[in-house]
C-alpha cells in the first residue's frame, strides 16, 4: 500500500466530460448532471483501506446532499488485471453492500482519471453549478488506524458553503489513500510513485 496524496488541481478548472458504464448498465456522462447545484466527482475502489475505512460515511454524505440538489458521482478507475477485486461485477456488489445512492462507473481506459488529475482513492472533486472546480481535497482528517471519526467535516464545509453561496474555504487539505493502480506503462506524468510517506 503507497500512501499517495491528491494532485490539488487548480481551482477553477473545468470539469472534464466522460462517458461510462454504471454499476447497472446504464451509460452515465457530465451532461446527465447539468442544472444541479454542485457535483462532487469522487475517485473510489473496491479494495483500499481508505476507501472501506469512509465508504459508509460516503454514503451518508450522498443521503445529505443530494436531496439539496447536489449530484454525487463515484469512479473507479483501477487496472483490473492486477486488481481483479474492484473489477465491474465487484463493483455492483459494493455499491449494494454500501448503499451507495450514486453512480458508481468503471474508468476501464483510466483517461477519465487522468483528465481529473485523480492520484489516489479517495480523490474529490467538489465543481459548482457551472462544473468550475471548487474544493479539492480529503473528506476529512480520518485515516485507517488513527482513531479520528469520519465525519466528512472538510468536504462537508465545502458542500455546504457552496450551496449557501458562500466562499469555499481556501485551506484544502489534501486528500490521501491508496494511489489509483495504473496499468504498467500508462501511468500520467504527475503520478509519483514513491508517493508520500
Amino acid at each position: 500500500m503507497v500512501k499517495t496524496a491528491s494532485t490539488m488541481k487548480k481551482i477553477g478548472t473545468p470539469a472534464s466530460d466522460f462517458s461510462l458504464v454504471n454499476v447497472d448498465g446504464r451509460t452515465v456522462s457530465l451532461a446527465d448532471f447539468k442544472g444541479q447545484k454542485g457535483l462532487l466527482v469522487m475517485f473510489i475502489c473496491n479494495h483500499c483501506p481508505f476507501v472501506k475505512h469512509v465508504a459508509d460515511g460516503l454514503a451518508q454524505l450522498a443521503r445529505d446532499y443530494m436531496p439539496r440538489g447536489v449530484a454525487m458521482v463515484a469512479i473507479n478507475s483501477n487496472d483490473t488485471a492486477t486488481h481483479p477485486e474492484d473489477s465491474p461485477e465487484q463493483m455492483v456488489h459494493e455499491a449494494e453492500l454500501r448503499g451507495y445512492p450514486f453512480p458508481y462507473l468503471f474508468d476501464e481506459t483510466q483517461e477519465v482519471a487522468k483528465a481529473y488529475g485523480a492520484a489516489c482513492t479517495p480523490d474529490f472533486f467538489l465543481y459548482d453549478a457551472d462544473h468550475k472546480l471548487v474544493y479539492r481535497g480529503q473528506l476529512d482528517a480520518s485515516r485507517p488506524g488513527n482513531g479520528v471519526p469520519v465525519t466528512g467535516g472538510d468536504l462537508r464545509a465545502a458542500l455546504d458553503a457552496l450551496l449557501a453561496g458562500q466562499p469555499i474555504p481556501e485551506k484544502q487539505i489534501p486528500s490521501i489513500g491508496c494511489n489509483i493502480k495504473w496499468r504498467a506503462g500508462s501511468e500520467p506524468e504527475y503520478f509519483s510513485p514513491a508517493g508520500v510517506k
